[in-house]
């Protein structure tokens, strides 16, 4: 069961990032950095109440900062309307070790649960295009591609884009 992240997590939720990056990495996927994500994003992300850790065995090993509408102005270039409010999902990421256990799934379902919470009824994610997992975890879930944007904090990757309407 998801929970809010509090700032005594961030060791775990470091080396979770850790170990997380050099597997991403190694499999051509450059989204991720030894600069990026980092401790004062992560600290930040518990600071607003934005960051969500999924448990296994009673330590971190999934993380997800569940946010409203912190899109930048290139998500216009999706297939939806930019400017419907929605609940966005970043740095989702799980520990190697715990891979296959559901926690990324849970962590998509606690932001279905808070958006129903806000009244909003739209949900987005985006990955990077050498990112399989998530391509093949997303519509899984009931998301539908929305498309492919490009990032200038991020030159010379590519983002594909996902969007869930709840009922």
């Amino acid at each position: 069961m998801p929970r809010l992240a509090i700032i005594a997590d961030l060791p775990a939720i470091l080396d979770l990032i850790s170990r997380v990056v050099p597997l991403m990495n190694a499999a051509g996927n450059w989204q991720w950095t030894a600069e990026y994500p980092n401790e004062d994003v992560f600290r930040r992300d518990i600071e607003r109440q934005h960051l969500w850790v999924a448990e296994l065995d009673g330590r971190v090993a999934a993380v997800a900062a569940l946010t409203h509408n912190d899109q930048d102005a290139e998500y216009a270039q999706a297939d939806w309307d930019a400017a419907e409010p929605a609940l966005v999902t970043h740095r989702l990421a799980v520990a190697p070790a715990a891979q296959g256990h559901g926690l990324a799934a849970a962590l998509m379902v606690q932001a279905e649960t808070l958006a129903r919470q806000q009244s909003l009824r739209v949900l987005r994610v985006d990955t990077n295009s050498e990112n399989q997992a998530t391509q093949r975890l997303f519509p899984k879930l009931g998301y539908r591609y929305a498309g492919e944007i490009t990032l200038a904090f991020r030159p010379g990757l590519r983002f594909f884009c996902y969007e869930k309407r709840l009922g």
